[in-house]
């Protein structure tokens, strides 16, 4: 098949660890040729979806994780499979690379589908299922987020399409900070926040669960570095072995045959303690970690799951 990545630069990518890669790595081993595009070279054009890139070799080579050919323009309609994994923010540029993606149904197959991606961003999803999640509120009012701090205590307030986790705050019962990090966020932003009830069992780890079309396909544990309260790999958090519970298969049961009717492909949700905290479905991360830990390929699981949908 022939298979297009619109994604950030391919360049700068840790072979070792992102999961685009191990996607590419995966589908070119499969036989399956490779054209990558960055997203704002991504156009509708009098009818035809467009994008500007190159053809892609990948390579398990540190610092040189790819061989591009020369740029050229291809049709996206021509591609069996385009891949969206730029990585949020999740912003006006993201939600209108899905509007135009959703375009190339039904000839081409967009993973994860478009259209939903953009109804079901990480934070928002979970609220179809209050019964697996902590306490929650998303408002930009002050008074409301007050509210539900002074209900709770020990909250974690972070901005509502943020990724990597930045900008996420632990408030415990004596944080005099609430209203000083209200204005300082909506200086520079019109979204509105996210606050949870803080679970304690985060020290133990934040728990990523990888679905494949719908099924648990493994899980690892993000554990936090000392003194911080995010688990995030991008802000230090450590990869460990970790199986799957009794409760997160049940969290999968209740989510996974909404997300395999959506075209949700890959995804990738967080666990804390018995708490469903966020549905990745823009750009999941953890395939490496997992593969590793698991002695498994869960980018062939992928792989499979997409060639049946094509066929």
């Amino acid at each position: 098949m022939k298979i297009a990545f619109q994604m950030d630069p391919i360049g700068s990518v840790d072979i070792n660890a992102d999961s685009s890669f191990r996607l590419a790595e995966e589908a070119q081993k499969r036989g399956h040729t490779l054209f990558y595009y960055s997203p704002d070279k991504l156009a509708y054009q009098e009818g035809r979806i467009t994008a500007r890139g190159q053809d892609m070799t990948v390579q398990r080579v540190a610092g040189t994780p790819a061989i591009l050919g020369e740029e050229r323009e291809v049709d996206l309609g021509e591609m069996d499979v385009v891949w969206l994994r730029q990585d949020p923010p999740f912003d006006m540029n993201y939600i209108t690379s899905t509007h135009i993606l959703e375009r190339l149904a039904p000839g081409t197959l967009v993973v994860n589908d478009p259209f939903w991606v953009r109804n079901y961003p990480e934070k928002l999803l979970v609220l179809d299922f209050p019964d697996l999640t902590p306490p929650t509120t998303i408002a930009r009012d002050l008074d409301a987020i007050k509210t539900f701090k002074s209900k709770h205590g020990d909250v974690i307030l972070k901005p509502l399409y943020g990724n990597g986790g930045a900008g996420v705050f632990r408030l415990d019962h004596n944080d005099r900070n609430l209203t000083s990090l209200h204005e300082l966020f909506t200086s520079f932003s019109r979204e509105p926040l996210i606050v949870q009830k803080f679970l304690p069992d985060v020290s133990n780890g934040d728990k990523r669960v990888i679905l494949v079309d719908g099924e648990p396909a493994g899980a690892i544990n993000r554990v936090p570095a000392l003194g911080e309260t995010r688990s995030n790999m991008h802000v230090g958090g450590r990869p460990e072995k970790i199986g799957l519970s009794e409760r997160d298969l049940e969290i999968c049961a209740a989510i996974g045959p909404l997300l395999r009717e959506k075209g949700q492909v890959f995804v990738g949700i967080d666990v804390i303690g018995d708490y469903l905290t966020e549905i990745n479905v823009t750009s999941p991360t953890g395939i490496q970690e997992l593969e590793r830990f698991d002695d498994v390929n869960i980018a062939e699981k992928i792989w499979i799951a997409i060639e049946a949908r094509c066929a």
